[in-house]
């Protein structure tokens, strides 16, 4: 299947002060994270009036027009991770140009773990002008799931898949006293869980929101011991995102006198994950305060023989 379709005759919206849409402007739009009744007013007027559309999926735009009842006249070309550098010139030249360019993902807002960033750092280089649609967010639902406090919050995004690298990222954030929000595939949800359940603590209050939105959507709460039994125990399906209680005092203690034991510990599980010994010395001395990672390195080394 081609990913760029032409439309039949082109944008006939109107340009005028009630329009979404203004000539010559980069504009990104939320889409709906499961549900298509969540769709803005703006994001269906965008829809019909835009002349090129970059979408993460050309296939799911098209679905969810079709949820909408919206014709697409648009250009639709996809824009994804990996054509994302190419195709960003394209999009800036069309706003040159004098078109209407709309940039959409398959749910949530642009840029935020999806594409986008470098279309708007290249809009803003070249003096483009960028203007945002908001719209349905994956992490403030999950947030407002949970009963874990709103008032300071952290979005970490998808976590390494590497095991060692992920203790590493984990470690790093264990004594933030912040709610901290991740993506995750439902593949590594239990990983992921055990994971934070060493690095964070059993006892740590958190929640799995999963399908959000959707029919089956489904909102697990308990410590990090029951949610990872849970996820242990069930097939974990659909888009996930996981809420993590910020640290207390009492965590904040615990993950000082971790950060005090071994850090040759962190080193040995990072380089048994593939991690060049080098970078690897260079992570664990970034997260432990008093740690040189020449001296990790050497101490590596000295183990070697």
């Amino acid at each position: 299947m081609s990913d760029e379709t032409a439309g039949q005759s082109g944008s006939s919206a109107p340009v005028g002060a009630d329009a979404v849409l203004t000539p010559g402007v980069l504009t990104l739009a939320a889409t709906p994270i499961g549900n298509p009744l969540d769709a803005t007013v703006r994001l269906t007027r965008a829809l019909r009036e835009a002349d090129l559309i970059a979408a993460e999926d050309t296939r799911r735009l098209k679905r969810l027009a079709t949820a909408l009842g919206i014709r697409l006249d648009a250009t639709t070309v996809s824009y994804h991770e990996h054509n994302e550098e190419q195709r960003t010139d394209r999009l800036l030249r069309a706003a040159a140009e004098g078109q209407r360019v709309l940039i959409v993902t398959d749910a949530g807002m642009p840029v935020v773990s999806d594409p986008g960033f470098r279309a708007v750092r290249a809009a803003l280089e070249t003096g483009c002008p960028v203007d945002v649609l908001p719209g349905p967010s994956a992490p403030v639902t999950a947030l407002a799931h949970t009963g874990i406090a709103p008032d300071r919050f952290a979005f970490e995004g998808f976590l390494p898949r590497r095991p060692g690298q992920r203790t590493a990222a984990l470690q790093r954030i264990a004594a933030d006293d912040r709610t901290l929000i991740f993506f995750e595939s439902p593949r590594r949800t239990a990983l992921t869980l055990a994971a934070m359940r060493e690095a964070f603590g059993a006892d740590r209050s958190a929640a799995v929101c999963r399908e959000l939105t959707k029919t089956h959507q489904e909102i697990k709460r308990g410590t990090l011991a029951e949610l990872t039994d849970w996820a242990e125990a069930h097939e974990v399906l659909g888009e996930v995102v996981i809420v993590v209680e910020g640290a207390g005092p009492e965590d904040a203690a615990a993950h000082a006198a971790a950060q005090a034991a071994d850090p040759m510990d962190l080193l040995r599980e990072l380089v048994a994950d593939g991690t060049r010994l080098k970078d690897a010395a260079k992570q664990v001395a970034a997260q432990v305060p008093g740690v040189r990672s020449r001296d990790l390195y050497e101490q590596a080394l000295a183990e070697k023989h």
